[in-house]
């Protein structure tokens, strides 16, 4: 949930209750210790959580394991492909509150190391579809559809924006590096679970002690 829609839904409740409130028997200073605490809670909310809050608050929540195994299984997609192609990955991370401590404003990350060059050869823009891709793919494997990758996917863009090919083959090109991936990834699905439970296991969330 974003920090608007997060802020939104907080006036939306506070202004029903002090329109209901009275109505039903709500005392005023309930109903005004109620939005004192609410208002403060976005402060502190944007103030020390970049206004991530209700994301870490929902993944440490009962349910919250199986919010951040979805996110586990995108990054272990990405982990994946990036291995069989042959690329660096020099970080992952699973969760807010990873995300949060190494100043990302997301809810996953794997990095990886950056092209050499701004405008790449049609091989290399291949194998950086294919790794892009990868989380998407794996996510829409096991769950049906994938919620992540916006940033994959402007990424991507850029970097067949700036290869001066036309968008057709780009498109093209991107779509068959789709379905290799898919073809890869469904072959190798028990490898995609265990990295996934590996990651799941290493994220840290609020109330549990940091995995060693």
């Amino acid at each position: 949930m974003t920090q608007p829609l997060t802020a939104g839904l907080a006036v939306l409740l506070v202004s029903l209750i002090a329109v209901f409130g009275p109505a039903l028997g709500v005392s005023p200073w309930w109903i005004a210790l109620f939005t004192l605490l609410g208002l403060g809670g976005l402060t502190l909310d944007s103030a020390q959580f970049g206004g991530r809050g209700g994301h870490l608050l929902a993944e440490a929540l009962p349910g919250g394991e199986a919010r951040l195994r979805r996110i586990a299984i995108h990054e272990a997609g990405h982990v994946l492909v990036a291995g069989e192609e042959g690329m660096p990955v020099k970080e992952v991370l699973v969760g807010s509150l990873a995300c949060l401590r190494s100043g990302l404003s997301t809810n996953g990350s794997t990095q990886l190391e950056p092209p050499e060059h701004a405008k790449l050869p049609e091989e290399e823009l291949r194998r950086w579809s294919r790794v892009l891709q990868a989380g998407m793919v794996a996510e829409s494997l096991v769950y049906g559809d994938s919620l992540g990758g916006a940033d994959d996917r402007s990424l991507l863009g850029r970097l067949w924006g700036m290869s001066g090919l036309d968008v057709e083959t780009a498109q093209r090109e991107q779509r068959r590096a789709r379905r290799e991936v898919d073809q890869w990834l469904r072959q190798h699905r028990d490898q995609l679970e265990q990295r996934a439970d590996v990651l799941l296991a290493e994220a840290p969330r609020l109330g549990r002690p940091t995995p060693a």
